[in-house]
C-alpha cells in the first residue's frame, strides 16, 4: 500500500503545482491569478503534509512533528483555498460583492485559522483529539456549505463550472471523517485519496477554463 499511496501523492502534488504555474501563464487577467494562485496554494499546502508521509514510508526516522506541523500548514492553506474559490466565483460570475456574505467568508476563514493556530491541537504530537478534530472543523465545514451553495446556484452559467459544487460536496463528504476520527479509526484515512481525486478533476476544469476563450460560456445547458 505504502508504493501506491505515496506514488498517487507525488504524482497529485506534481500535477497540482504545474497546473498552478500554468494556468498562471496562460491567462493573466484577474480570474487567472485567482485560478492559479488557488491552485498553488492547494498543492503547495498539501505538499507540507504529504512529503513527510511519503518520507515516513521510506526513512527511518521519527516524522511526528513534522507530520502533524505539516497537517496545520494544510489545514490553512486548505482554508485561503476556499476563501480565493470565494474570490473566483465573484469574478467568474460576475456577481456584485455582497458586505454580509463577504463578512460570513472572510470571518469563517479568520475563526478557522485562530482555532488551528491554538495549541490545544497538538501539532507538534500529531495527536489531536476528537474534540478539537471536530471544533476547529465546524468554521471550515460552514465555509464549505457557503462555496457549494453559491456554486450550486450559479451553476447552469458557466459550462465548466457546472461541476464546482458537487465536487466540493464530494470532497466535504470524505474529509470529515478523516479530520474528526480518523485518531480513533485509523482506516479512515483513506478516504483522503478519494477526497483528493475531487480536487484532481476540479484543477482539470481549471485548466481547461484557462486555455478556453476569454469570454465566459453563457448560459450554455
Amino acid at each position: 500500500m505504502k508504493y501506491g499511496e505515496s506514488t498517487f501523492d507525488i504524482l497529485y502534488l506534481v500535477f497540482a503545482i504545474t497546473a498552478g504555474i500554468v494556468i498562471l501563464c496562460r491567462r493573466k487577467d484577474r480570474i487567472g491569478r485567482l485560478m492559479g494562485g488557488a491552485v498553488l496554494i492547494l498543492g503547495c499546502g498539501d505538499a507540507f503534509h504529504l512529503i513527510p508521509r511519503v518520507l515516513n514510508y521510506f526513512v527511518d526516522a521519527d516524522f511526528t512533528a513534522w507530520l502533524g506541523v505539516g497537517k496545520l500548514i494544510t489545514s490553512i492553506t486548505m482554508t485561503v483555498f476556499y476563501l480565493l474559490m470565494y474570490r473566483l466565483w465573484l469574478c467568474v460570475y460576475e456577481k456584485p460583492e455582497r458586505k454580509g456574505l463577504s463578512a460570513a467568508v472572510y470571518a469563517l476563514t479568520a475563526i478557522r485559522i485562530l482555532l488551528c493556530l491554538l495549541p490545544q491541537n497538538g501539532w507538534l504530537r500529531n495527536d489531536s483529539s476528537v474534540l478539537w478534530g471536530t471544533v476547529r472543523n465546524v468554521p471550515f465545514v460552514a465555509l464549505g456549505v457557503l462555496t457549494v451553495c453559491m456554486y450550486f446556484k450559479t451553476r447552469h452559467e458557466v459550462r465548466t463550472f457546472r461541476s464546482v459544487w458537487w465536487l466540493i460536496a464530494l470532497s466535504f463528504l470524505f474529509y470529515i471523517p478523516v479530520a474528526v476520527a480518523a485518531s480513533l479509526v485509523p482506516m479512515l484515512g483513506m478516504l483522503m485519496l478519494p477526497k483528493t481525486v475531487c480536487y484532481i478533476v476540479l484543477i482539470a476544469l481549471f485548466l481547461r477554463y484557462a486555455g478556453a476563450a476569454s469570454q465566459p460560456e453563457q448560459n450554455q445547458n
